[in-house]
């Protein structure tokens, strides 16, 4: 049970009649924001942050140390690496601000709290996948992850099942992040918590600099006007939706997306970009992409249907095939084809087992991915590409608005495969050797 010796405290700023948990550990009371992040205990994930300089890493040892007189209590904090963990001014580094002459004991060797209950608090660091495996016999109550665009999806979602409890015990169970927009893993994140957010029970608290009373605001604007407009604005506004443009496709280019295919479509073809890079620790995966691209008789390009999937060679066998008889065996599907025999196996093994019956070709595109993403680019600001509505449109517009400075580049590869081959069909070539 949680104990008695858990003092509340009131919050200021107007919300009357709520409490928080705070102990004598914590120093300070909560801001009006932090102290929201604090009080949703019976929440298993919440996402604190938005603006730098919104008191993200304070929230998250605030967060950290409210169940710390509970003897089977154990809080484990994560920073990406351990040169991130070990800055000054850091999250480590401030808990020895707030601890150092308290009844606790700082044990550097494993970087590592011990309080007078038993209860711990763990700073800890994932710079590789693998390193998530080193917690595989491990138990909290607490998981933290400063910056946690910093991290993988796969890194984070491991941990859950290290978040668990014994028997008859009431503290609460929960996963708590911290951090900015960008990073590698916006968009994972963004997705997780600002798009899918309270349908799927989390809850993302946005901070912004006003919301911090302990920083010089104004000093610390100055500092950020000196930044891209990008990172300023993820930085200085908390916006999610700032990304990187790399120049090659504007958002505005591809006008309102169309509810039908136009009755006047003269050819279609699906091209897959199979990805490169399978699933594996310490990867970011590429995605094999598969776009179904038409053209009318006036000369107007359509991107009628995407779909992407990061899995298993037979998971993407079975997307493949799968897609096939939707698109119908009329639609000629064209593979792109890795260098070397490799590359041929993978076709052959396509055409003869996976889509017999279906029109398919092997591809082996020549120039890099921007040179063959050019033609598309000049098509689509000459108002000549039109998207057909669907759930894809999201991803795909943000992957070629950051296009080629973003993380991938899978969708853009798969459009410019069929955009070609529409330019030249294939002369009845079935496999290239």
């Amino acid at each position: 049970m949680v104990t008695a010796s858990i003092d509340p405290i009131k919050l200021r700023e107007g919300i009357l009649g709520f409490t928080v948990v705070r102990n004598r550990y914590i120093p300070h009371e909560p801001t009006h924001k932090e102290a929201r992040f604090l009080m949703l205990v019976d929440v298993q994930e919440v996402l604190y942050g938005g603006a730098a300089g919104g008191g993200k890493s304070e929230a998250l040892l605030m967060a950290a140390l409210q169940y710390v007189d509970e003897p089977d209590y154990h809080a484990i904090l994560f920073r990406r690496t351990f040169a991130d963990l070990a800055l000054p001014g850091a999250i480590m580094e401030r808990s020895k601000e707030w601890l150092n002459g308290k009844d606790c004991t700082w044990h550097e060797m494993t970087k590592e709290w011990r309080f007078p209950s038993g209860a711990t608090l763990t700073f800890a660091y994932m710079d590789n996948e693998n390193h998530k495996y080193r917690y595989q016999s491990t138990e909290f109550q607490f998981i933290g992850f400063d910056e946690l665009t910093q991290f993988t999806q796969s890194q984070y979602t491991y941990l859950f099942s290290r978040l668990r409890r014994p028997t008859g015990s009431n503290i609460p169970l929960r996963m708590r992040s911290a951090s900015n927009p960008g990073g590698r893993g916006h968009d994972w994140v963004k997705q997780r918590f600002v798009v899918e957010g309270k349908s799927k029970g989390r809850i993302f608290i946005p901070a912004r600099l006003a919301d911090n009373p302990f920083l010089d605001r104004a000093a610390y604007v100055q500092s950020l006007s000196q930044l891209d407009a990008v990172t300023k604005a993820q930085l200085l506004r908390g916006d999610w939706s700032a990304r990187q443009q790399g120049g090659k496709f504007k958002r505005e280019w591809f006008k309102a997306p169309l509810d039908r295919v136009p009755v006047n479509l003269v050819d279609k073809v699906r091209y897959w970009d199979m990805a490169a890079t399978a699933p594996a620790p310490g990867k970011d995966p590429d995605w094999t992409a598969g776009a179904l691209v038409g053209i009318d008789e006036d000369g107007i390009y359509y991107i009628m249907h995407m779909v992407r999937i990061q899995g298993t060679p037979l998971d993407i066998e079975h997307l493949i095939k799968q897609v096939a008889a939707l698109d119908g065996v009329n639609t000629p599907i064209y593979i792109e084809q890795e260098p070397g025999s490799s590359g041929v196996i993978t076709i052959d093994h396509y055409i003869r087992k996976v889509l017999q019956g279906y029109i398919c070709y092997g591809d082996r595109p020549t120039g890099s991915k921007e040179e063959r993403a050019n033609p598309v680019s000049s098509t689509a600001q000459a108002g000549n590409f039109r998207l057909i509505a669907g759930t894809w449109i999201t991803d795909y517009l943000d992957e070629a608005e950051s296009f080629p400075n973003g993380s991938h580049d899978d969708q853009i590869d798969a459009v410019s495969g069929a955009f070609a081959k529409l330019q030249v069909p294939e002369a009845g070539i079935e496999l290239i050797s």
